[in-house]
């Protein structure tokens, strides 16, 4: 068990947003909606922690679909869905989703009883400080004292289309003083990182995560359509590792003692590794290990095995490093 600032990991890996939806298939559903292929292979309890998708108040379709019952003949009309909001390119992927999710009583409600076996950070989104706020009394009422690792807030997702650098600070204001789980802040590369990242200190925020995707634009070569159905999308994977790196050593350098779980890019033990040279605390494995093409989901059971073998690396680093010194993971005490 790793301890930071109050916030309890099984071990350094844990999951991006999004990328394992709410942890667990839908019940009675065969369709996985919102979970990897690769996730339903990999015993998610073996990781410090798993993140859910972004909720929010009100189910929200956002650029995708919530809808769970596709029949086989309609699966043409799905697959041209994600490729209006999810596209590989660029040694990354670019996505909109758009805060696609349930709504967070319908998690607490369907999802929440049934993946109690798992240390799960629940990811909030709102558009106010008021909405915030309501989201954290749900998770404070209907999530009992350490049933939960900590909440996530995002206030840096660029593909729901608003200006988070307006609300930050009303959102740590009321949420930070309510909430009865540690809370993260999740950073944006392309905001004022460093300037939030003190606001987060100064309102007791428990540790940061480091970096949300970074906003990008892909145009198709023959229309000059954009391929996304929101024109702009955030990209994850290989492609945003530099940056995320950068940001994470600037973060130090800046003088932020806060925890910082750095997430970007990661598919091997040595990008790992880099990161916590640079200064994080944790890992957050992302789209780089749990997105494929559709042919590559095929090899899903091959793919959860380097995740599990990845979380037993970490695991053993950390256990070399307690005696042999640096290059070594850098400790933040507990508040």
């Amino acid at each position: 068990m790793v301890e930071l600032n109050g916030i309890r990991l099984r071990n350094r890996t844990v999951t991006s947003a999004s990328l394992l939806g709410y942890g667990a298939r839908p019940a009675n559903r065969f369709f996985p909606y919102g979970l990897s292929p690769v996730g339903q292979f990999v015993p998610l309890e073996r990781l410090g922690a798993v993140t859910t998708r972004t909720l929010t108040l009100e189910p929200r379709e956002g650029h995708f679909t919530t809808r769970t019952d596709w029949r086989m003949r309609e699966w043409p009309q799905l697959v041209r869905r994600y490729r209006g909001t999810l596209r590989r390119v660029d040694e990354g992927w670019l996505n909109a989703f758009g805060w696609c999710n349930i709504g967070i009583e319908a998690y607490f409600r369907d999802y929440f009883p049934r993946t109690d076996h798992l240390n799960r950070i629940v990811s909030l989104g709102g558009f106010s400080g008021d909405e915030f706020r309501q989201l954290v009394e749900v998770v404070n009422e209907r999530a009992p004292a350490g049933s939960i690792a900590a909440v996530e807030l995002n206030v840096s997702c660029h593909n729901v289309n608003f200006d988070f650098d307006e609300i930050v600070e009303d959102v740590l204001a009321q949420v930070v003083p309510l909430s009865r789980h540690p809370v993260i802040l999740k950073l944006s590369p392309d905001a004022d990182y460093v300037a939030h990242a003190k606001l987060a200190e100064r309102h007791g925020v428990a540790a940061l995560t480091a970096i949300n995707t970074v906003k990008g634009l892909r145009l198709d070569p023959e229309t000059g359509a954009p391929l996304l159905a929101n024109r702009y999308g955030g990209i994850s994977g290989r492609a945003v590792k530099p940056i995320a790196l950068r940001v994470v050593a600037e973060l130090r350098d800046a003088g932020i003692e806060l925890p910082i779980i750095a997430t970007g890019g990661i598919r091997t033990f040595d990008d790992c590794r880099e990161f916590f040279w640079a200064g994080a605390d944790a890992v957050s494995l992302g789209s780089e290990l749990f997105l494929s093409s559709f042919a590559g989901y095929l090899a899903s059971p091959l793919a959860a095995r380097r995740v599990v073998s990845l979380a037993r690396r970490v695991e053993q680093y950390e256990q070399t490093l307690a005696h042999a010194g640096p290059p070594r993971l850098r400790a933040v005490p507990a508040a």
